[in-house]
């Protein structure tokens, strides 16, 4: 979105600007300005987080665990149970058919929890991780 505001910000600049390093210098500080905003939100989650992970409480620290576990049984639901109880059922030659769950909205967050999983574990491993 802003980047189709610099090429118009940038022909305007050079009409009323006459000094070229000048009118570099804003030109830049417009097309690096939403980049340096998306830098701020993300130090100000990271602080979010990482207050949320020093707390004792079970309604704060503990809903990044529980979320783990509910995708967990979620992906054992579908891949596990589905599966066997479909298969004592045909084996008894029961017309019912359990059906899979539908995923796609789990699977980004056990994603991204899988990935930040592994981002630790490598920290963890190179010895940078926080005690």
């Amino acid at each position: 979105m802003l980047d189709l505001l610099v090429g118009p910000i940038a022909k305007l600049l050079d009409k009323v600007i006459p000094d070229a390093d000048e009118r570099s210098r804003l030109a830049h500080e417009i097309a690096t300005l939403a980049e340096r905003q998306a830098h701020e939100i993300a130090k100000a989650q990271i602080a979010v987080n990482r207050e949320e992970a020093t707390s004792h409480s079970i309604f704060v620290a503990g809903w990044r665990p529980a979320t783990g576990w509910i995708c967990a049984i979620g992906l054992a639901t579908n891949y596990l149970f589905v599966p066997v109880c479909n298969f004592i059922l045909t084996i008894t030659e029961s017309p019912i058919t359990v059906p899979p769950l539908d995923l796609s909205e789990m699977m980004p967050v056990l994603l991204g929890m899988l990935g930040l999983g592994g981002l630790r574990t490598y920290e963890k491993t190179k010895n940078v991780a926080r005690k």
